[in-house]
């Protein structure tokens, strides 16, 4: 199947599976983000680049699949959350739960499935600026994902405010 026949099926069943799907999908057209498929590390569902891209990961899902399959549609909702939050937040701990949350959320709500209880335990937790929260949610987001997910490489804060938060202590 050539790629933009595929990309605009892809679209489609994303934006039938949900009003964020939708959304997401007019996000990525107002802004012409490419969107693709590309390999990566095994433990990467999906991922943005500093262009503005979105790509699926060809480890996981090919064209036919991501087609099918709700986990390839919220993964792109995910992304595009990243977008949406800029690369500062992206890049953070408080970015990436942000991120899991509307993902996970999305995806329970479209399949009716329950989620890993590492999952529903990340999605409780509130999306605050709080040190001890958002170093659960690494812990968590580890213990599910794997050692090579990364997150550990990720500040807590948006960088920003991660650097304001140890030169100029309770300042945030």
């Amino acid at each position: 199947m050539h790629p933009s026949d595929w990309l605009e099926k892809y679209f489609e069943r994303i934006a039938q599976s949900s009003t964020q799907g939708q959304e997401a999908v007019e996000y990525v057209r107002a802004q012409k983000i490419k969107v693709g498929l590309r390999r990566a590390r095994k433990s990467v569902g999906a991922f943005w680049t500093l262009e503005g891209r979105i790509f699926l990961n060809s480890v996981h899902y090919t064209q036919e699949s991501a087609l099918d399959n709700p986990r390839a549609w919220t993964l792109f909702v995910h992304e595009v959350c990243h977008l949406q939050q800029g690369r500062l937040t992206a890049l953070s701990i408080f970015g990436e739960l942000d991120a899991w949350q509307v993902e996970f959320n999305l995806y329970k709500t479209i399949t009716n499935k329950p989620l890993h209880p590492i999952l529903e335990e990340l999605l409780c937790l509130p999306l605050t600026m709080d040190r001890d929260n958002l170093r659960l949610a690494r812990k968590l987001m580890m213990q599910y994902a794997g050692k090579g997910y990364g997150a550990n490489w990720l500040p807590l804060y948006p960088l920003h405010k991660e650097i304001k938060y140890w030169v100029m202590p309770g300042q945030i």
